[in-house]
C-alpha cells in the first residue's frame, strides 16, 4: 500500500525554488527526472517537483505513514527555509 499527500505552495518563482530545492538536496537524496517533473527520493519515499504557473506542486509518496512523514519534512522544512522572505507556506493535504 502506498500512502500520497499533496502541496500546491503558491509562488511567483516556482521555477527557481524547484531548481534550489533538487540542487540542495541532490546531495543526500537521489533526483529522478521525469517528463512531468523531477523525483527526489529520500529513504523508502519520493515527492514529485513540479513548477506550474504560480505554484509549485509536490506530490510525495511512500509505503507507511512514517516515510511519508519524513518526505514531507525534509522537503517542507527546506523549501520554506529557502523561501522564508517569500513567505512560501507548505501545506500538505492527503
Amino acid at each position: 500500500m502506498t500512502v500520497t499527500s499533496h502541496a500546491a505552495v503558491v509562488t511567483d518563482r516556482p521555477e527557481r525554488y524547484a531548481k534550489q530545492l533538487l540542487a540542495h538536496l541532490a546531495r543526500k537524496a537521489e533526483v529522478r527526472h521525469e517528463a512531468e517533473g523531477s523525483r527526489l527520493v529520500i529513504g523508502e519515499g519520493s515527492c514529485l517537483v513540479v513548477p506550474g504557473t504560480g505554484v509549485l506542486d509536490l506530490r510525495a509518496d511512500a509505503p507507511s505513514a512514517e516515510s511519508l512523514g519524513v518526505v514531507q519534512d525534509v522537503v517542507g522544512r527546506h523549501l520554506v527555509r529557502f523561501g522564508e522572505k517569500d513567505d512560501l507556506v507548505v501545506d500538505w493535504v492527503s
